[in-house]
């Protein structure tokens, strides 16, 4: 598996019957719509931010239980009838509970957070000891009911926030396979786009995506270890963040690599997004990364959002590699960059990343070392009666469950990795200095010390492919932005940019470690003067 295709993949990833919580999956392959779909239902609540909803909670016009009863509503209406896209494995059976509980709080006076009364979707990697059960859109582990939260479902209910479910995804945050369509997994089925039915979500982070794509939920939270919150972030038409690793806590999520591995907010627009990191940040007792972030996190970054922050910052182009393969991106970029100096930016074009080229296969041999040593810890955290211990025992269960679990494809990377030694071996040390060198002290960091660049830019990929189960994620959907970032521990902010055909298309921001505050302001001045992004449609296929 060649370095760009690893690129390319991204790892790329109610109401009053709320107690039917559970939403099981069919597993057989959807057929791509040939005639205009049913219309989607309008909703109450459809498109509607963090800001809004916050609004009108404060003022009266909703509460908790509106909101959650307003959603699983849609959700009802849209992921397993009309359009099906299939972005929700499970629904909280307790949302409703707790959102008569925010309620109370907030009429004692005595709101918790900036996410008070706000449903949230999570990705189905992430912990909650609750009566949701955590899979990685694995059957090996559909009945699996984690012993304590993760670090996130800490920090989004310290933040009262709600958990309304948990999203498909990519299974295992799409590291099982080398041919996997992105958004499949065997619990949750394959996701749909919905600006265009018959298009892939992207991965891994598909289901969270989707749902906030479709007014599922005002925000959503995904994880990334190479392109899975901002792939599918610009595929649905979203803002993505995917923070410096150690900014947000990793404790109890189903990991691929710890080397890489973060949780980030998906979101409408960039406040939203900047209110949901906010919320996440701080020190984590049981993830020793997250040392290094102090001093350097906020609590609010929405005080960094500046509609003129543009105005006198220096961005680089990163235009070799990243972009030429899609003429009709391209020109979306010049639009963008047009934007920037319009509203005073200096712009430094090219501002490339030759050293980027240089990472080979270095990548993938860092994160299937990784994935075996994590994925080990991981599961032996589950306690004794847990029936899945290692990674060994998952390959086992897929090939025991072939028919359900590998009917369009394998498990080509997890036996891979199974064949990997301890993290001790100089063959995995090696390939890790060498992505550290090439992607910092070689890459952005040269890149931006040189130009004296606030941030790089670049398109975030192009748009997106056709989902096809049989060939797996196109080859041909063009390239991604995600890899510097991902491969450095960087922060990499994605925002709407435009369409092409219908298909949303995303612009990234890309800086040196801990620098979220300055990525935020540009990416909203851009989005403020943009104002690229639109609500999707459900069309059948693309535009002609």
């Amino acid at each position: 598996m060649t370095e760009d295709a690893l690129s390319r993949r991204a790892f790329v990833g109610v109401s009053a019957a709320i107690a039917v919580a559970r939403i099981e999956k069919s597993r057989s392959a959807p057929d791509a719509p040939r005639s205009a779909p049913a219309p989607v239902p309008q909703g109450a609540l459809d498109d509607l931010t963090i800001v809004d909803l916050q609004a009108g909670l404060q003022s009266g016009k909703y509460t908790a239980r509106m909101l959650v009863e307003q959603y699983v509503a849609r959700i009802g209406a849209l992921d397993q009838k009309g359009p099906t896209l299939n972005h929700v494995i499970e629904l909280n059976p307790d949302a409703l509970t707790i959102a008569d509980q925010r309620d109370a709080e907030r009429k004692a006076g005595k709101p918790r957070g900036p996410l008070h009364g706000i449903p949230i979707l999570i990705k189905d990697n992430i912990d909650t000891a609750d009566r949701m059960h955590t899979s990685a859109g694995s059957l090996a582990l559909a009945n699996s009911t984690p012993p304590r939260d993760s670090y996130v479902a800490e920090r989004l209910r310290a933040a009262g926030a709600i958990i309304l479910g948990k999203t498909n995804l990519s299974e295992w945050a799409n590291i099982r396979s080398t041919h996997s369509s992105s958004g499949w997994s065997g619990r949750g089925g394959q996701g749909k786009n919905p600006y265009t039915l018959d298009r892939n979500t992207s991965g891994s982070s598909s289901g969270s995506g989707g749902a906030v794509a479709a007014s599922y939920c005002a925000a959503a939270i995904g994880s990334e270890t190479d392109g899975s919150v901002t792939s599918p972030s610009a595929a649905c038409g979203l803002v993505g963040i995917k923070p410096t690793v150690g900014l947000i806590g990793r404790s109890g999520i189903i990991p691929i690599a710890h080397s890489q591995d973060t949780a980030g907010p998906m979101a409408r627009t960039v406040r939203d997004a900047a209110m949901m990191l906010g919320a996440l940040t701080g020190i984590d007792p049981r993830d020793s990364a997250t040392n290094a972030s102090q001093g350097n996190f906020s609590t609010d970054y929405t005080r960094f959002l500046d509609p003129n922050g543009l105005h006198g910052a220096r961005i680089g182009v990163a235009r070799e590699t990243f972009m030429g393969y899609s003429s009709k991106t391209d020109k979306l970029v010049e639009q963008a960059i047009d934007v920037m100096k319009h509203m005073g930016a200096t712009v430094v074009d090219p501002a490339n990343l030759p050293s980027i080229a240089k990472i080979g296969d270095a990548e993938l041999e860092v994160l299937l070392y990784e994935l075996k040593a994590d994925l080990n810890t991981y599961l032996a955290s589950l306690g004794p009666s847990a029936p899945y211990k290692t990674l060994a025992d998952l390959i086992r269960f897929n090939e025991q469950n072939a028919s359900r679990e590998m009917p369009y494809f394998g498990q080509e990377l997890f036996e891979m990795a199974q064949k990997k030694g301890p993290l001790t071996e100089t063959k995995y040390k090696n390939a890790r200095a060498k992505c550290v060198r090439l992607s910092r002290a070689e890459g952005i960091d040269a890149v931006m010390t040189k130009n004296r660049l606030d941030a790089l830019i670049a398109p975030t990929q192009g748009p997106v492919w056709l989902i096809d189960l049989v060939n797996g994620d196109c080859a041909g959907a063009g390239g991604s932005f995600t890899q510097p970032a991902a491969v450095a521990g960087y922060p990499h902010i994605t925002v709407p940019m435009g369409f092409v055909q219908g298909l949303p298309v995303g612009l990234s921001f890309v800086g040196r470690a801990w620098s979220e505050p300055t990525l935020l302001k540009l990416a909203y001045a851009y989005e403020q003067a943009s104002k690229a992004r639109k609500p999707p449609t459900f069309a059948a296929t693309v535009a002609v």
